[in-house]
């Protein structure tokens, strides 16, 4: 029973990767001057066309949720960019072997690298206002990644992104 309860733990840490977000805004803007948006015509996400629409649409959701309004005339346009990355390998075993006498001295050692590489992705989001200001806020995200997910999961977690993007939108002054 103590071993069930420890494999459920580990699999629920494990499951749950943290993300980490970075913001950065622009001081002097006043961030209720803006209610519409839109997205770059020309955006090149950087995740697979599938991604890009569920990222979309529930970051659409967001803001709608949030009081904005998609428009053609908008008030501030939003960029998003992705990178995917290998994260190198940082736990090893290392074993050694020696031997030290009155004539002999030496050692080898080497390092066995213990599981695999975790996929990680960067998501940056651009809230540029082309009017006035260009860029007036930035978030930038990464959290681990699986392209092995099913299509639900995959929108489960950018679900949970999103929501932790937009929580450092409008940022406190």
């Amino acid at each position: 029973m103590r071993s069930l309860f420890a494999f459920i733990l580990i699999f629920f840490v494990t499951s749950c990767a943290p993300i980490y977000v970075n913001y950065d805004y622009e001081k002097s803007i006043d961030f209720n001057q803006y209610n519409t948006y839109n997205y770059y015509s020309n955006i090149d996400t950087g995740l697979s066309e599938l991604d890009t629409k569920r990222f979309m649409n529930i970051l659409d959701e967001q803001l709608n949720a949030r009081g904005f309004q998609l428009s053609e005339t908008p008030d501030f346009y939003i960029n998003i960019r992705s990178e995917t990355f290998q994260e190198l390998q940082r736990n090893s075993v290392g074993v050694s072997i020696g031997s030290t006498g009155r004539n002999f001295g030496g050692g080898v050692s080497m390092g066995i690298p213990i599981g695999q590489n975790n996929m990680n992705r960067e998501i940056t989001i651009d809230f540029v206002d082309e009017s006035r200001m260009g860029l007036f806020w930035q978030a930038i995200a990464e959290t681990s990644y699986n392209p092995n997910y099913p299509p639900e999961k995959k929108e489960e977690r950018f679900r949970i992104l999103v929501q932790k993007i937009l929580h450092g939108y409008p940022p406190k002054l």
